[in-house]
This record gives structure tokens, C-alpha cells and sequence, in this order.
């Protein structure tokens, strides 16, 4: 299959290239796309067989559920049922935006959209060139990442490109994406609304609709849960990674500099190709190695947009170990982390320096 790229004006996305693209949904083949957290891999939700191609083409497990996106409210009523008010007061609020709702599947999903489960994502995407799709389609586009299972999500349309070139017949390229990560994801099939991935929406922000909205314990943990149900993507398996081994240190910046120098050397020194994960404040702290600086400490978002395109930058240096800086905060930077943390494969370290330690 040879895969076609068209670019398209993220403000004006043209009618024919939408046009194609909503044609070869409809007839049950794959689309990928920008929305304004990263690019998805798009199939008719409600074509159990197109969402197998989904699974197919990206190597993704059949129990890691797909998130539907949708065009507008109405369609909570027809995917979902008993569709509390908790629901509605949130979309009002943060949709179109990148916020995903867990609610439970009416008959019209199918399982294999969901990944066995009885529950259904949902989101309303706010890119123009998503909308555009998704009303020009007339369909519910089930849309994951559009990446190869486990490897960085796509910012970009040549990330796409780069994982799923000759398994897909069409990208959309609408230029870099606005946020970076995927979207919040919220839980509201039982008494609490539990976050299960954290995003641009945060606890803060969920809490100004729903005061009792709390994280999912899985969520804040330091270590991979086994034998976990997968109520929302990313919850089970690794998500993220560079082919390099990533290992992140956390503490006092200037002892996370010195630990992050140490390491480094000593693996240079074992001739193996080392880079470093840094922001703009301290870059010039390790000219010695391949650095790069994913954003601003004071500018989180910048942080988001750029995390995924250069963890996938490490592979094109052909780099054995990466040492990087944790760059937790509350709001954003809590999502920041949890991508950070699945990509290191939870491997993140105290800051002190080996010859300091007790």
C-alpha cells in the first residue's frame, strides 16, 4: 500500500481533500489526521472490522480501547447510556477541547472499539481539520494515536509518516499540532469522576464543574501495575519510549544537572552514544553531549508541544542512553511527568550524586 500525504491550511482545511478523506472512512479504511493534541489513526467506530485494522496497523493490544470522537453532544445519547448530568456539565465546559469521557457503551459500540470493555471513550476535538472530518464523514471516528504501539505519540504528520508509512493509505498533514499530549481522560462511570490520564485539562480545572473529581491511584504511581484492566489507553502497557534507554533524575535542579553530567560521562566513557533531555535554563550545561531542550520551565505548554517530537529525535542521533530532568509541576506539569515516567519505564532517581549519598 503506498501511503499519500496532503497538506492542508489548519484554518481552511480544503473541501476535497476532507472529501477523500471522509470517503475512505465511510468505506472502512484508515485515515490519520491532526486534532489539537496529536495526530490519530481515524476508522469508522462503529465498523468493528475498521477498528481491527486500527489494532493491525499500529500493532496496538485488542484490549487497549480506542476513544470515539464525535461532532457534537447528540451523539452521548447514541454512544453511551445512562448518561449522568456530570457528563453534560463537563462538556459544556471543556468541549470542543481535549478532554475524553469514560462512559457506559450502549449496544451501538462495538467491542472491538472498546477493547472488550462495556465502556466508551468519548471526545470532541476542537482542531478545525478533525471537525471538519468528523462533519463531513457523518461518522463517529474512533482515533488513537497514530503511531506504531509504544513509540512516541505524533506531533507531527512526518512522525506518522516515520511509523505507519505503507499501512495506511492517507495522512492529513495539517502541520505541527497545538498541545502535544493527549487529551485528559475522565472517568464517570462510578460515584467519584477519576482521572486516568492526566492532560491539558486539569484536576484544578475538572474540579471548578465536578468538586469531587480525584485521580485513579493507578495513575499517580511510580511503577507499572500488573494484571491491570485498561479502562482508558495508555494504563497498561509501555507508552512512549525512544529505542534508547531513558532514565530520568528528580530533586534540587542544580543536583539533577550534576547527577545527569555523571552518568552521562560514565556511559561516554563505556563508548556508547549518550544524549541528554534538558530545558532551555540549563542546556548549556551539557555542551559535552547531544542535548536538546524540550521547552521553558516557565512555559510548561512549551514542554508538552515539544516532549514527544524529541524523544523521537533521540532515535534519529542513534542514541544508547538518554539522561533527562524530571519537570514536575501541579497542572500540566503533572501530565508531563506521566508521559515522561512511561517512557523511562518508570526508571526516575533520586538527584544526589553517588558520592554524596549516605
Amino acid at each position: 500500500m503506498k501511503t499519500k500525504l496532503t497538506a492542508l491550511d489548519r484554518a481552511h482545511p480544503a473541501a476535497s481533500a476532507v472529501a477523500e478523506a471522509a470517503a475512505l472512512l465511510q468505506e472502512g479504511e484508515l485515515v490519520a489526521f491532526p486534532t489539537e493534541t496529536v495526530y490519530g489513526l481515524g476508522a469508522d467506530a462503529l465498523d468493528p472490522l475498521a477498528a481491527k485494522k486500527i489494532y493491525a496497523a499500529k500493532g496496538r493490544p485488542s484490549d487497549n480501547p480506542l476513544i470515539v470522537h464525535i461532532a457534537n453532544t447528540d451523539a452521548l445519547a447514541v454512544l453511551a447510556r445512562e448518561v449522568p448530568a456530570s457528563a453534560y456539565a463537563l462538556a459544556k465546559r471543556f468541549w470542543p477541547g481535549p478532554l475524553t469521557m469514560i462512559l457506559k457503551k450502549s449496544a451501538a459500540v462495538p467491542l472491538e472499539t472498546t477493547g472488550g470493555l462495556d465502556t466508551v471513550a468519548l471526545r470532541m476535538p476542537s482542531d478545525l481539520i478533525a471537525r471538519a472530518l468528523l462533519e463531513t464523514s457523518g461518522i463517529y471516528i474512533a482515533a488513537p494515536s497514530a503511531n506504531a504501539s509504544g513509540r512516541p505519540s505524533p506531533t507531527r504528520a512526518e512522525h506518522v509518516l516515520e511509523d505507519l508509512n505503507g499501512k495506511i493509505p492517507l495522512i492529513l498533514d495539517g502541520g505541527p499540532v497545538e498541545i502535544g499530549l493527549e487529551s485528559t481522560i475522565v472517568d464517570l462511570t462510578g460515584e467519584t469522576p477519576l482521572i486516568l490520564r492526566p492532560g491539558f485539562v486539569t484536576l484544578a480545572m475538572l474540579r471548578e464543574v465536578l468538586p469531587e473529581a480525584a485521580y485513579d491511584p493507578a495513575v499517580l504511581a511510580r511503577e507499572q501495575k500488573q494484571n491491570l484492566v485498561a479502562k482508558a489507553p495508555g494504563m497498561k502497557y509501555r507508552h512512549y519510549a525512544p529505542k534508547g534507554k531513558l532514565r530520568i533524575f528528580e530533586g534540587n535542579l542544580e543536583d539533577v544537572v550534576q547527577r545527569v553530567r555523571q552518568e552521562a560521562f560514565a556511559k561516554q566513557r563505556e563508548g556508547f552514544c549518550v544524549a541528554v533531555l534538558a530545558s532551555e535554563e540549563t542546556k548549556d550545561r551539557y555542551s559535552e553531549f547531544s542535548v536538546r531542550s524540550v521547552g521553558e520551565r516557565s512555559k510548561e505548554e512549551t514542554i508538552a508541544a515539544n516532549l514527544f517530537h524529541t524523544l523521537r529525535e533521540f532515535d534519529h542521533l542513534g542514541a544508547d542512553y538518554i539522561f533527562g530532568e524530571c519537570f514536575y509541576q501541579e497542572g500540566l506539569g503533572e501530565a508531563i511527568m506521566n508521559r515522561l515516567l512511561k517512557a523511562a519505564g518508570y526508571q526516575v532517581e533520586p538527584a544526589v550524586p553517588s558520592e554524596r549519598k549516605s
